[in-house]
Formats: C-alpha cells, structure tokens, sequence
C-alpha cells in the first residue's frame, strides 16, 4: 500500500486570538485612600497570517490536523500594568495556494513565496478603568473586555506554480522523462495512472557564459484521458495544475501500444484543455513524441528527434499560441526516448527558449490578490425571532464593558452608542417601542424616547 504524501485541496479553521480584558483597580496608598482609577489594558491578540513558503509542496499538514488558533492577549492588571499581547501565527502554504470561503469566493491567490494574507483577525484588549477617567467620571468602576478573535473555515487549493506543465494520456512516459531531466524520481510503472499525484522537478540549464536563465521548473501532471474536463478520471483536480503553467509541453505516444494515433492524441488531449479553460491554448505549447525507441515510424537507425509524423492534427489556436506553439501544425516534430535519452537535449533547450520568452511576458505571478472588503459603520438587521441585531465593530465595542449595571457604564454606552447614530440606524430599520435590541452579547427593550427627534 502507498499512502500519499502530497494533498491539494483541504478544509482550515482558523481563529485569532482573544483580547485580554481590561483591569478595574483603584489607586490605594497608605495618604491616599482614593488615588483614582489605574487598571491597565488588555493585551490585543494575535492574528492567524497565511503565508507563501516555496519550501512546502503540498497541504498535506492540514488534512488530519486543520485548526490553526494564535495566542490570546494577556489581562490588564492595577497600577497600569498593561497585559502582554499575544503572538501572531504564520501557517506556511506552498506557493499556488488559493484561498476561498466555504461559499466559493476567492478570499486571496499566494502566488509567490512570501505572499502574506490576513486570514483571521486578533481581538483587540479592551481598555482598563484608568482610560475612562473623565470630568465626568473621577472613579469609573468599570473596565472594556477583551474582544474575541475573528475565527471562520476556510478552503484551501493548490494549483502549482511551474514552468512547463508535461501533459499527456496515461502511461505516455512524462514520469520517466521527468526523471530523466531533473532530480526527481516519480513512481514509474508500465500501467495506466502510475502518476496520482503531481511531480516538480527542476531542470538545470546550460544558457551559455552568462547563465541568464539557470533553471526552470517541470510538473509532471498526471494522465488525462477522454472527458477530463468534464470530471472524469479526477480530470478536474488534474487539469487545476495546468492553469498556471507557462508553458505546455503536449506528449503523444509514438510507439505502437498507444491507444490511439499520435495526431488523435494530440486532437483529444488539445479538446480537454479547451473545454476546461479556452485560455490554455493561447500558451506557448510544444508537441514532443513520447518513447520514440518503441515507435516504427521511419528509418531506425536515423535520430529520433528528426521522426514525423504525417497524420493531421488539431489546428493551432489563433493568437498567442500561433505565434508561441512549436510542433502543432501537423509538420516536423519533435520525438524523443526517455529511456536512450534521445532528443531529450534538444527538447531542454526547447523548452528552454520557450520560458525564457514567456518569463518577459507572463502576468500570472504578479503576487497575492485579495477579494475582501473590510466593513466599515454599522447596520441593523432583524433576526429570525423578530429581534433587531445591530452589527459593527464598534458598536458591539461600547457594549463590552465589565459591568454594564453601573450608572457610569450605562452613560458611557449611550453616549457612546449616540455618536455612532445606533438609535438613527434603529429607527430606519422600523424599531418600535418594545422591540429586543441586541448587539454582540448585550440586550436591551428598545423605548422611542431614547431615538434621536
């Protein structure tokens, strides 16, 4: 049994942490019974921050372990001593990384290592007694709360970042060339759907004295097969590593236990990744023949990587790809063996030219995109019991006090809670004289008397 080590798609939960509570302490010396309030403020909390790392490959640590929670602010305590703040969480993803509500929505794309996304909000500390002292209140006998950290599920998906994307039917050989060009060392079998997982490897690149390109990364994807964009054989989670891939390298079994003819293949596997995103063709593409040891096509004895094949193939997409493709006119192409390394260099430095090309003009890595607008005021919304709930951050502040019974406390929220239009909002909203207010954990009857004229 082989247990797979590479995860691209899972379920998060993260949670900022909390805000330490302010302290309600009184000044006391030995001359000075009343020296006035002096609690200190509640820590803030730390946040949860998504971060892009090309040293992780897969979300493969999330699958059985998915909270993620930041340390929580310390409380304040007398004498103004102000609780410690907690530390924010850096959660490593590998570049690629998007990240979506549960609803679908794209909250944030980590297209690049370092890219840094905001994924769960600290609580703020509340204040101590001593930030409340006013002409007003010479002993304010209450503190704020902590406030509680943002905490929500979120998707992850990984779509990898590489250079070339190796594209083909199963059992094709993309496995055994990548091997052949890079480090890696993918499973290899002589079945179909050897491949279940993608494979990087990073090919090295003689460009002459100046090494002005000195790699590139290739994703082995695995096989695709006929209704791939429409789900078969898991075709979307394969077809999803293409998407960033700056270049295709098309691979088509030349030797005799194919499936189908080289031009059909190419016709088939072309079909897929246009139906799946059109986009796909307008990248520079190349169509390599794949084991070309095994093939009997022309004279064995003559280079492998000058075969051809002479069945039509698919037109070449218009735009972009005509001008970037190489081999997809039905002409000469380009065959090589993984297995006797012919062609394999030339197919390098091919693939080479291409990225390098591609590199100058690709607009896919331009770094993290962000779909979330913050909020900002406070709106009133009518919950299933009849209730009126008013929503906003500061609102549901003024009320997370440590003592809301005390008359201190009770003028600080309405003055508080006027200068931010609450009871404007409330009679827009149709609040009639006895309705339940709530806002955060706080209630109270609504009484018109208490709404602006």
């Amino acid at each position: 049994m082989v247990v797979s080590g590479f995860v691209d798609e899972v379920q998060i939960h993260v949670r900022g942490g909390d805000g330490g509570a302010g302290a309600v302490s009184t000044r006391r010396e030995a001359h000075v019974p009343l020296g006035g309030p002096d609690g200190g403020d509640g820590g803030n909390g730390g946040s949860v921050w998504l971060v892009a790392d090309h040293n992780v490959a897969s979300l493969l640590a999330f699958r059985d372990h998915p909270h993620r929670r930041a340390d929580s602010g310390r409380h304040g305590q007398g004498k103004r001593r102000h609780g410690r703040a907690g530390v924010d969480l850096e959660v490593r993803v590998p570049a690629g990384t998007v990240v979506q509500g549960l609803d679908g929505d794209v909250l944030a794309d980590l297209t690049a290592s370092g890219d840094r996304w905001l994924a769960a909000r600290a609580g703020q500390g509340g204040r101590g007694n001593a930030r409340f002292l006013s002409n007003r209140r010479r002993a304010p006998s209450f503190a704020e709360q902590g406030e509680a950290g943002e905490e929500r599920w979120l998707r992850l998906e990984l779509k990898l970042m590489a250079d070339v994307a190796l594209v083909g039917f199963p059992n094709v050989g993309k496995s055994t060339l990548i091997s052949r060009i890079s480090a890696a060392k993918p499973r290899i079998a002589d079945y179909p759907f050897t491949t279940l997982e993608p494979n990087l490897g990073v090919v090295r690149l003689d460009d002459g004295p100046d090494h002005a390109m000195a790699d590139m990364v290739v994703a082995d994807i695995p096989g695709l097969i006929e209704g791939a964009s429409e789900g078969r054989g898991l075709g979307h989670r394969f077809l999803r590593h293409i998407e960033r891939a700056r270049v295709l390298a098309v691979l088509v079994d030349l030797s005799p236990l194919a499936p189908h003819p080289p031009a059909t293949q190419e016709r088939i596997l072309l079909a897929e990744l246009a139906a799946y995103r059109p986009e796909l063709l307008d990248r520079p593409r190349l169509v390599v023949g794949s084991r070309a040891d095994l093939a009997d096509l022309v004279d064995h004895t003559s280079d492998p990587a000058a075969m051809d094949w002479t069945e039509p193939t698919v037109p070449a997409s218009t735009g972009a790809a005509a001008a970037g493709s190489e081999g997809s006119d039905g002409g000469a192409q380009l065959a090589v063996s993984a297995v006797t390394g012919a062609g394999v260099g030339q197919l390098v430095g091919r693939l080479g030219r291409l990225v390098a090309g591609a590199r100058t003009t690709d607009p896919t890595r331009d770094g993290i995109v962000v779909h979330r607008p913050e909020p900002a005021g406070i709106t009133v919304v009518r919950d299933d019991d009849g209730a009126l709930r008013v929503v906003g951050r500061a609102a549901e502040r003024a009320v997370a006090l440590s003592d809301v019974t005390r008359p201190d406390a009770v003028a600080y929220v309405r003055g508080r809670l006027d200068r931010l239009g609450v009871p404007r909002a409330l009679v827009r909203a149709g609040a009639r004289d006895g309705d339940e207010v709530r806002i955060g954990g706080f209630s109270f009857d609504y009484r018109p008397d208490d709404a602006p004229g």
